[in-house]
């Protein structure tokens, strides 16, 4: 059972390798405005593209931590991605109708960090 254990990760190892070839796969983290569950979901979600491998909204430090691959997408547009589903980053300012439709809870910009 180990061994096939084994052979599992070797196998995935190999081709995540595979897959990163020529691309690199950069780590960040940078500041993501937000208040609770619902925000994490929705920041998390806006993340789910095939140029990102990792990503982690903490709701307490509001710090997004991501892997991307740099030579396919940039930090800007992963921010401003960000930035178009209501969540304001380091850089870029959600729209504020995006903003105003958010649900009553995820309206951090209000000083609502009761989440």
């Amino acid at each position: 059972m180990k061994t096939n254990v084994l052979k599992s990760i070797t196998i995935l190892s190999f081709l995540s390798t595979i897959a990163f070839a020529g691309d690199t796969v950069k780590e960040t983290e940078f500041k993501v405005s937000g208040n609770c569950g619902q925000c994490k979901t929705r920041i998390e979600k806006a993340m789910k593209i095939s140029e990102v491998k990792f990503s982690k909204w903490d709701k307490k430090s509001k710090m997004l931590k991501v892997a991307y691959l740099s030579e396919a997408i940039t930090l800007d547009s992963l921010q401003k991605r960000i930035a178009s589903v209501g969540h304001d980053t380091e850089k870029f300012t959600a729209e504020t109708s995006v903003y105003e439709n958010l649900p009553g809870c995820c309206l951090y910009r209000d000083g609502n960090n009761t989440h």
